[in-house]
Protein backbone atom coordinates (compact mmCIF):
# COMPACT_ATOMS: atom_id res chain seq x y z
CA UNK A 1 0.00 0.00 0.00
CA UNK A 2 2.85 2.01 0.98
CA UNK A 3 4.44 1.90 -2.54
CA UNK A 4 1.40 2.36 -4.52
CA UNK A 5 0.88 5.68 -2.67
CA UNK A 6 4.45 6.85 -3.26
CA UNK A 7 4.51 5.75 -6.56
CA UNK A 8 1.16 8.11 -7.34
CA UNK A 9 2.32 11.14 -5.62
CA UNK A 10 5.53 11.13 -7.60
CA UNK A 11 3.34 10.89 -10.89
CA UNK A 12 1.63 13.68 -9.64
CA UNK A 13 5.06 15.58 -9.31
CA UNK A 14 6.36 14.77 -12.82
CA UNK A 15 3.26 15.93 -13.99
CA UNK A 16 2.90 19.33 -12.42
CA UNK A 17 6.81 19.83 -13.24
CA UNK A 18 6.18 19.08 -16.83
CA UNK A 19 3.18 20.67 -17.91
CA UNK A 20 3.88 23.88 -17.02
CA UNK A 21 7.02 23.86 -19.18
CA UNK A 22 4.89 22.67 -21.97
CA UNK A 23 3.16 25.78 -22.39
CA UNK A 24 6.25 27.95 -22.62
CA UNK A 25 7.86 26.26 -25.56
CA UNK A 26 7.82 28.55 -28.56
CA UNK A 27 6.27 27.49 -32.18
CA UNK A 28 8.71 27.20 -35.55
CA UNK A 29 6.92 30.40 -36.99
CA UNK A 30 6.82 32.58 -33.80
CA UNK A 31 11.00 31.57 -33.21
CA UNK A 32 11.24 32.31 -37.09
CA UNK A 33 9.26 35.63 -36.92
CA UNK A 34 11.71 36.30 -33.38
CA UNK A 35 14.44 35.79 -35.60
CA UNK A 36 13.67 38.16 -38.56
CA UNK A 37 12.79 40.97 -36.38
CA UNK A 38 16.26 40.57 -34.79
CA UNK A 39 17.45 40.55 -37.94
CA UNK A 40 16.04 43.49 -38.69
CA UNK A 41 16.67 45.06 -35.60
CA UNK A 42 20.69 44.06 -35.94
CA UNK A 43 20.75 45.48 -39.53
CA UNK A 44 18.86 49.11 -38.46
CA UNK A 45 21.27 49.30 -35.65
CA UNK A 46 18.16 49.72 -33.30
CA UNK A 47 18.37 47.32 -30.14
CA UNK A 48 18.75 47.28 -26.24
CA UNK A 49 21.85 44.67 -25.04
CA UNK A 50 19.95 43.45 -20.81
CA UNK A 51 23.22 42.11 -19.50
CA UNK A 52 22.47 39.01 -17.21
CA UNK A 53 26.04 38.10 -16.33
CA UNK A 54 29.73 40.24 -16.30
CA UNK A 55 32.61 37.85 -17.23
CA UNK A 56 35.60 39.26 -16.15
CA UNK A 57 39.23 38.26 -17.35
CA UNK A 58 40.96 36.02 -14.91
CA UNK A 59 38.18 36.05 -12.68
CA UNK A 60 34.62 34.78 -11.24
CA UNK A 61 31.29 35.36 -13.34
CA UNK A 62 29.16 38.04 -11.44
CA UNK A 63 25.85 37.65 -11.76
CA UNK A 64 24.36 41.53 -12.79
CA UNK A 65 21.17 43.25 -11.27
CA UNK A 66 18.74 44.12 -14.54
CA UNK A 67 19.23 47.60 -14.81
CA UNK A 68 22.60 47.67 -16.75
CA UNK A 69 22.49 47.72 -20.54
CA UNK A 70 23.45 49.06 -23.60
CA UNK A 71 20.85 50.53 -26.22
CA UNK A 72 22.27 51.23 -29.70
CA UNK A 73 20.13 53.49 -32.18
CA UNK A 74 20.87 54.72 -35.30
CA UNK A 75 22.30 57.86 -34.12
CA UNK A 76 23.55 57.18 -30.35
CA UNK A 77 24.86 54.88 -28.36
CA UNK A 78 24.10 54.33 -24.01
CA UNK A 79 26.28 52.23 -22.10
CA UNK A 80 25.05 51.38 -18.48
CA UNK A 81 28.20 48.32 -17.82
CA UNK A 82 29.83 47.50 -14.53
CA UNK A 83 33.67 47.21 -14.82
CA UNK A 84 35.80 43.94 -13.06
CA UNK A 85 39.19 44.07 -13.68
CA UNK A 86 42.15 45.51 -13.48
CA UNK A 87 42.78 49.17 -15.01
CA UNK A 88 45.94 49.82 -16.65
CA UNK A 89 45.22 53.58 -16.42
CA UNK A 90 42.61 54.60 -13.16
CA UNK A 91 40.32 57.35 -13.57
CA UNK A 92 40.61 60.95 -11.87
CA UNK A 93 36.95 60.44 -10.94
CA UNK A 94 35.26 57.31 -8.99
CA UNK A 95 32.26 57.75 -10.32
CA UNK A 96 33.38 56.38 -13.88
CA UNK A 97 34.71 53.08 -12.91
CA UNK A 98 32.15 51.26 -15.37
CA UNK A 99 30.99 52.16 -18.84
CA UNK A 100 28.11 55.18 -18.25
CA UNK A 101 28.22 57.02 -21.15
CA UNK A 102 25.80 58.67 -24.09
CA UNK A 103 27.82 58.82 -27.43
CA UNK A 104 26.88 60.35 -30.81
CA UNK A 105 30.10 59.57 -32.69
CA UNK A 106 30.67 55.92 -33.15
CA UNK A 107 31.12 53.81 -35.86
CA UNK A 108 28.81 50.65 -36.34
CA UNK A 109 28.64 47.38 -38.77
CA UNK A 110 27.22 44.17 -38.83
CA UNK A 111 27.31 41.29 -40.48
CA UNK A 112 25.83 37.44 -40.44
CA UNK A 113 27.38 35.22 -38.02
CA UNK A 114 29.40 31.91 -38.51
CA UNK A 115 26.02 30.27 -37.24
CA UNK A 116 23.02 29.99 -38.99
CA UNK A 117 20.59 32.99 -37.33
CA UNK A 118 23.38 34.61 -35.96
CA UNK A 119 24.61 38.14 -36.18
CA UNK A 120 27.70 40.15 -35.16
CA UNK A 121 27.52 43.87 -34.70
CA UNK A 122 30.95 45.90 -34.42
CA UNK A 123 30.15 49.29 -32.70
CA UNK A 124 33.47 51.41 -31.93
CA UNK A 125 32.91 54.47 -30.01
CA UNK A 126 35.25 57.68 -31.00
CA UNK A 127 34.19 60.54 -28.27
CA UNK A 128 35.30 58.94 -25.63
CA UNK A 129 39.03 60.28 -24.20
CA UNK A 130 40.01 56.52 -25.10
CA UNK A 131 38.99 53.64 -28.03
CA UNK A 132 36.07 51.33 -27.07
CA UNK A 133 34.87 48.76 -28.72
CA UNK A 134 31.95 46.86 -28.24
CA UNK A 135 31.59 43.41 -30.08
CA UNK A 136 28.38 41.97 -30.04
CA UNK A 137 27.29 38.28 -31.30
CA UNK A 138 23.68 38.02 -31.23
CA UNK A 139 21.71 34.72 -32.26
CA UNK A 140 17.93 34.43 -33.16
CA UNK A 141 16.12 33.03 -29.86
CA UNK A 142 17.31 36.54 -28.12
CA UNK A 143 20.63 35.67 -26.63
CA UNK A 144 23.74 37.58 -27.09
CA UNK A 145 27.25 37.89 -25.87
CA UNK A 146 28.93 41.35 -25.73
CA UNK A 147 32.72 41.10 -25.63
CA UNK A 148 33.63 45.06 -24.55
CA UNK A 149 37.54 46.15 -25.38
CA UNK A 150 38.77 49.10 -23.69
CA UNK A 151 42.36 50.89 -24.56
CA UNK A 152 42.80 51.29 -20.83
CA UNK A 153 41.34 48.17 -19.22
CA UNK A 154 41.84 44.13 -19.64
CA UNK A 155 38.95 42.91 -21.54
CA UNK A 156 35.50 42.00 -19.75
CA UNK A 157 32.10 40.29 -21.09
CA UNK A 158 28.87 40.00 -21.02
CA UNK A 159 26.20 37.61 -21.08
CA UNK A 160 22.66 38.33 -21.74
CA UNK A 161 19.56 39.19 -24.32
CA UNK A 162 18.62 41.32 -27.14
CA UNK A 163 15.72 43.24 -27.16
CA UNK A 164 14.28 44.97 -29.50
CA UNK A 165 13.33 48.64 -29.80
CA UNK A 166 9.26 49.15 -29.40
CA UNK A 167 7.84 51.14 -32.65
CA UNK A 168 5.68 53.82 -31.53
Amino acid sequence: MKKHRFSGVLLCCFIALILPACGTARSAAEKAQLAHEIEQAVELSDFTFKATYAHPTGYRSVYLSPYYEVKILPDTVKAYLPYYGRAYRAPMDPREGGFNFNSTEFTYQSSPGKQKESWTAVVTILDQDRPVTFHFEIWGNGTASLQVNDFNRQAISFQGVVEITAKE
